[in-house]
């Protein structure tokens, strides 16, 4: 699977969670914090992402 970079919106379609949801629980330290690809713009690999959902519900995800 390559490692392609998700934006917050894909992040919220493929986790679920709302943005609030995500920026509280990253302030928590219970979300995966994203990357920085340019002054005002990040993402997250996704593997990182499919990696804490599968942590999350203890499934292995595939590269569906």
């Amino acid at each position: 699977m390559a490692n392609s970079i998700l934006r917050r919106p894909d992040v919220e379609a493929l986790t679920g969670l709302s943005r609030s949801t995500i920026y509280k629980w990253m302030a928590e330290g219970n979300f995966p914090k994203p990357s920085k690809l340019g002054p005002r713009a990040v993402g997250w690999p996704e593997t990182q992402i499919r990696a804490w959902i599968a942590d999350r519900t203890g499934e292995v995800m595939s590269d569906a």
